[in-house]
């Protein structure tokens, strides 16, 4: 297991947030720039609105995403997490490419569950240029990510497709001539939409401690299910995906799916053995208090998955 308790190195949030140049960027910003008890630039992270035009400063600032915008009831991401996940997945490419990450269109990554901010794709574009493939369940989700994508001039980097079958996450949306290097999957954390409820009113709460005459959000979950719960939770989702996965075992170098509990863990390795993958990665990551890790798995052997980039190589 290798241990990342921090911002991976490539993550572009490192340290504190450089407001003025957010500002400059999006000059809306400032209308939601507080000072915190440090005496420090910030903003009130328990305002929805505010998170989302500070994403959106962000983004422009240091990827160069012009527009981008989500529903108000769908989630929006912190974005050094999200980072780190795709520099984590970018270094198990590397590993088997002579520790040289791939970049560039020749690497084809699948985003399963892709949500209205569609962030994962323009992330992974931005930084290394690979071409993605959202997927969703959600028809609404995915006329936002189509927007965002449209917006900024991304669609021959950035494709969309819809799961129409709700009881699956893999089985019927790839072709059978797609080859993708690398799935990603940020998996619904809760079991059922009260435990969702709870764990965000927790949230909420902790987020008002610094003051408690606020009056906080009331949270609207009509867009967030699909992001927040499913019957079984993570554990039984990301254990689906593994059984699924099987199926297109020859079509995809790398899955992968971040795992919040690692409780989790034990479950989804013996779901793996069962399935008969080749390799299996657990990476470890964290951004300040919140922990989290990606598992990896695939059913090529390590001749095979640097033969597999190797032709990439030449084929570019």
């Amino acid at each position: 297991m290798t241990v990342k308790p921090t911002l991976h190195p490539r993550n572009r949030h490192q340290g504190r947030y450089d407001f003025p140049s957010l500002i400059k960027a999006h000059p809306d910003l400032a209308r939601f720039t507080i000072t915190n008890p440090h005496g420090k630039p910030s903003i009130d992270f328990a305002n929805p609105e505010a998170v989302r035009v500070f994403n959106r400063a962000l983004l422009k600032a240091q990827y160069g995403i012009q527009h981008w915008d989500i529903p108000a009831d769908y989630l929006c991401p912190p974005i050094p997490g999200r980072a780190d996940y795709i520099h984590v997945a970018a270094d198990l490419l590397a590993a088997d490419n002579t520790g040289e990450v791939p970049r560039g269109a020749r690497v084809r990554v699948l985003d399963v569950g892709v949500g209205a901010n569609c962030i994962y794709p323009l992330l992974g574009h931005s930084d290394y240029r690979w071409r993605f493939l959202g997927s969703d369940i959600d028809a609404l989700a995915l006329a936002s990510a189509k927007a965002i994508i449209q917006a900024n001039g991304l669609s021959k980097a950035i494709g969309l497709r819809q799961q129409h079958d709700r009881k699956h996450i893999l089985s019927g949306l790839l072709q059978a001539d797609e080859r993708f290097e690398l799935t990603l999957c940020n998996p619904p954390f809760h079991a059922s939409r009260e435990e969702a409820t709870r764990g965000s009113q927790r949230k909420w709460k902790n987020l008002g401690k610094q003051d408690p005459k606020r009056k906080l959000p009331v949270l609207n979950f009509g867009g967030q299910n699909n992001e927040l719960w499913c019957e079984g939770g993570e554990i039984r989702f990301v254990t689906q995906l593994v059984e699924e996965s099987q199926q297109y075992a020859a079509q995809v170098l790398w899955f992968t799916s971040l795992v919040s509990k690692a409780s989790n863990l034990p479950g989804i390795e013996a779901a793996l053995q069962r399935a008969g993958a080749r390799a299996s990665r657990v990476v470890e990551m964290g951004q300040g208090q919140k922990q989290s890790r990606m598992i990896a798995w695939s059913f090529h052997d390590d001749q095979a998955r640097r033969a597999w980039l190797a032709q990439g190589k030449t084929q570019a």
